[in-house]
């Protein structure tokens, strides 16, 4: 599992090149994941959602475009650099735009949240990332409402004809890409690796379901690159 000290540090370097770097590194096909994530999230009618691992908020703030006004979103990551980050966008989008959106430090490990205080949890392309999958996933549930759900929106294992395609892209050409991109090579060599060896959709289903949750789905996306999983507290 990742070492969380590492991942910090990481993250830390890229914060400030991170949305470009997504935004080249996908070809664009991000911003149609959090779409589809926040239309599944829009479903569910949620009063308040933490977005788990918010990064630089571009999930936060889809939720934010994609909700009723009235909806309270906190956007919670354990990286700094990455919050700023979060914050400078805010602020630039001025006019109060994004007022029900707020950013707080905290562990996936160890939400700085009270039991049943959430209807909606969503985590983007972060899960991977935790030290302690199961922990994280049953601090996700604690904060959740019964009957409030969990959506993980994360890499996935491709189709099998798309599989080679995919694997030599992200070995050969994204670290390549990201370097020039963000000056830090390492950071995406590890995405690759994490990638690599992460649960394809059934795994995952599995290890939420064994977390405690129930009525769990699985929608794979872009050739099975990117699943989204839903799953009831």
């Amino acid at each position: 599992m990742p070492d969380p000290a590492v991942v910090n540090s990481m993250f830390g370097r890229i914060a400030r090149r991170y949305d470009l770097a997504n935004r080249l590194l996908s070809g664009g096909l991000d911003v149609w994941w959090r779409h589809q994530l926040v239309a599944a999230v829009r479903r569910s009618g949620p009063r308040d959602v933490l977005d788990l691992a918010t990064g630089s908020g571009d999930v936060a703030f889809a939720l934010s475009r994609g909700l009723p006004a009235g909806v309270r979103i906190t956007g919670m990551d354990f990286c700094q650099p990455m919050l700023d980050e979060a914050e400078l966008k805010k602020t630039a989008a001025g006019g109060g735009r994004y007022a029900n959106v707020v950013f707080r430090q905290g562990d996936g490990l160890a939400l700085p949240l009270p039991d049943g205080s959430v209807d909606a949890v969503t985590i983007a392309f972060g899960l991977r990332n935790l030290e302690d999958r199961a922990r994280g996933l049953g601090e996700m549930r604690r904060v959740l409402r019964p009957g409030g759900r969990l959506f993980v929106l994360e890499f996935s294992q491709p189709t099998p004809w798309f599989r080679p395609i995919y694997f030599f892209y992200l070995k050969h050409v994204l670290p390549r890409l990201a370097g020039v991109v963000t000056g830090d090579r390492a950071a995406y060599d590890y995405l690759n690796d994490t990638i690599a060896i992460f649960p394809g959709r059934a795994a995952l289903a599995e290890e939420i379901r064994a977390a405690g949750y129930t009525t769990i789905t699985a929608t794979g996306m872009t050739f099975g690159v990117v699943a989204l999983h839903e799953a009831v507290r």
